[in-house]
Parts: C-alpha cells; sequence; structure tokens
C-alpha cells in the first residue's frame, strides 16, 4: 500500500477505524474473534494507522485491540481517545469530560487495556465546553512529558480551538468527520450541529477549514466515517436497521432523506464504473485527494471490505472525477 508521514513515520494511505467491532453499528456482526484475525490482516496489507476510544464499547474495542496487537505492536501506530464518557444509561449521548484528572486517569485505564506502555496518538475526543482547553490539553501535554504518549491530537474542533492548542503544545493530527456527504471540516457551510455521541454543540457556525489548517501546521487531517456510515458504499437502500445501530435514530437514515440521498451515490457509482472500482473505494479516494496529509479510518468487521477499502490508496481520481463528486448535492438531513 502506498504511504503517509504521520510525525514522522510512514503509515499507510488507508487507515482503520474499529469503533464498528464493538459499538454503534449492527451487533449481531460482531465477533471478537474474526476482529482480532481482521486487525492482523490489516497490518499484513500494510493498513497500520488505527484507531479506537474508550466509549467504544465501554473499553470494550481497546481491550480488542490490545489482543490483536499482542506480539505486534511494533507494526502499528495507535490512537486513542480521552474525554468522553459513557452515561450510565448507555445512550448514545456520550458525555464529556475534559477534566485534567480524567484525562490522566483514562490514559492509565487505555495503555491497561490496549497492553502497551505508551499511546502513540492520544486525542481529545471532544472539547469539554465546562473546561478550559488549554487545562485538558495542558493535562495531556504532561502525559508525553511522561512518556505515556508520543503525540496529541483533537477531534471535531474549529480551526480557533486547533489553534489555541497548537500554541500550547503541538497538534499532530486532527480527526472530524469528513466524507463526499459531510463537508463542515472543509470549511463547507452548515456548521456542526447536534449532540449525540458527544458531539460539538452547534452554534450556527461551521468550524472552518480545518483541513487546510492542518496541512498549514504540519498537522495530518484524520477523516472517520469517509464512508458515510457505509451509505456511500451504495448497499444501503432503505432504513431498517437493528435496535443496537444507531443509524436507526440518525436523520440522514430516516427513509425520505435517505430516498433523497441517493442522488450522492448515483454520482459516486458512475465515477466509479469508469475506473473498474468499487463506490467505497471512490468515497474513500476523495478523502485521499484533500491533500497528501490526510488519512482515512474507514471502518468494516469484514474481510472483503478491509481489501476492498486498502484497494482506494491505488485509485488516482481524475480531475474530472473530482469535478463531478465536488459537485454532488448537499446530504438532506443533520449528521447526527
Amino acid at each position: 500500500m502506498r504511504t503517509r508521514d504521520f510525525a514522522g513515520t510512514p503509515v499507510g494511505a488507508v487507515g482503520l477505524g474499529c469503533m464498528g467491532m464493538s459499538w454503534a453499528y449492527t451487533a449481531s456482526e460482531r465477533d471478537d474473534d474474526a476482529s482480532v484475525a481482521l486487525i492482523r490482516e490489516a497490518l499484513d496489507l500494510g493498513v497500520t494507522f488505527l484507531d479506537t476510544a474508550q466509549p467504544y464499547g465501554d473499553g470494550h474495542n481497546e481491550a480488542l485491540i490490545g489482543r490483536a496487537l499482542k506480539g505486534r505492536r511494533d507494526e502499528a501506530v495507535l490512537a486513542t481517545k480521552t474525554g468522553l464518557v459513557v452515561p450510565e444509561d448507555a445512550s448514545w449521548n456520550l458525555v464529556r469530560n475534559g477534566t485534567p484528572e480524567h484525562v490522566k486517569a483514562s490514559a492509565e485505564d487505555s495503555l491497561r487495556r490496549l497492553g502497551t506502555d505508551v499511546i502513540d496518538l492520544y486525542y481529545l475526543h471532544r472539547v469539554d465546553p465546562d473546561v478550559p482547553l488549554a487545562d485538558s490539553w495542558g493535562a495531556m501535554a504532561e502525559l508525553v512529558a511522561e512518556g505515556k504518549v508520543r503525540r496529541l491530537g483533537l477531534s471535531e474542533v474549529s480551526v480557533a480551538q486547533a489553534a489555541e492548542a497548537h500554541a500550547i503544545h503541538p497538534v499532530a493530527a486532527v480527526q472530524s468527520e469528513l466524507s463526499l456527504w459531510t463537508r463542515d471540516a472543509a470549511g463547507a457551510p452548515g456548521g456542526m450541529a447536534g449532540v449525540s455521541m458527544g458531539h460539538t454543540g452547534g452554534t450556527g457556525e461551521g468550524p472552518g477549514d480545518v483541513v487546510a489548517w492542518c496541512a498549514e501546521n504540519g498537522a495530518v487531517f484524520v477523516p472517520y466515517a469517509p464512508l458515510g456510515r457505509g451509505f456511500l458504499t451504495g448497499t444501503i437502500t432503505s432504513a431498517d436497521f437493528e435496535d443496537t445501530d444507531f443509524r436507526g435514530v440518525n436523520p440522514r437514515f430516516r427513509e425520505d432523506a435517505l430516498k433523497a440521498n441517493l442522488r450522492i451515490v448515483d454520482v459516486v457509482k458512475a465515477v466509479a464504473e469508469r475506473h473498474g472500482a468499487t463506490p467505497a473505494q471512490v468515497a474513500i479516494a476523495w478523502t485521499l485527494a484533500q491533500g497528501e496529509h490526510v488519512i482515512p479510518i474507514p471502518g468494516t468487521k469484514k474481510r472483503r471490505y478491509l481489501h476492498e477499502n486498502a484497494g482506494a490508496a491505488d485509485l488516482d481520481l481524475t480531475g474530472t472525477d473530482l469535478a463531478e463528486l465536488d459537485g454532488v448535492p448537499a446530504a438532506v438531513g443533520d449528521r447526527y
């Protein structure tokens, strides 16, 4: 696989988001043994940029990755997150906690579950509005000084928040949702509305062009959900989800919105057909085309999709392709 640079370390141009192996999507398809095997196969393919977080299964996902990396830890760049906590009712509305005490205690928990003595990339999962960003970020910087964390990142922040943190300690990565139907982080209008899953509360204003800020400040930009939570693959044509699948309450997957959003998929399919590729590969390749500093992390629990997603690293979209994809209509429905 082609590689991209993360803080001086080459990693696979396409990473792996591991959340769905433990949480949020289709619980009936979860299989820990299969997920461990998939993570190890990902390393064999050169998919070395792995992403998890504490709330994904309330620690289950970190423990799963720790098991998969046993004996192979040095082959992966491993990212996890702090700042979100699963509430007692285990709902999608995660609780934000950016206190220095929580930041430090949760790092110890992550290290234990991951079975490692250092976290390569430690994100602040969401900024806590009740805690100054400088306090959360300062505690995270102390973890770097202590040798427990190598690099720091932010998730779902504005340009102003990224700059504030960067002035205190270098921001190595910013992770935000970015795909053909979600372009807020690239400066598109629409803001960051919604609060589910600990999402940044909306002011009606967008975050600014975070993708460009990263390029200008030596940080990687990490798109999560580059496949539109599976929608951009063209395989989801109805709003019939399991009760444990949060897409069942997601506005974009409600029947009327879903039908309208198929217009986006039609364009993706047309580009894919020209290249002999799949819609998923085109959707991922579009994120890769946003800059050499962009490393998308599509998630999957299935081997065939792992191979398909990895293949997107070798798909070069033309200027005509990108113009068509850039011109798709805005998605119907909020993203949370």
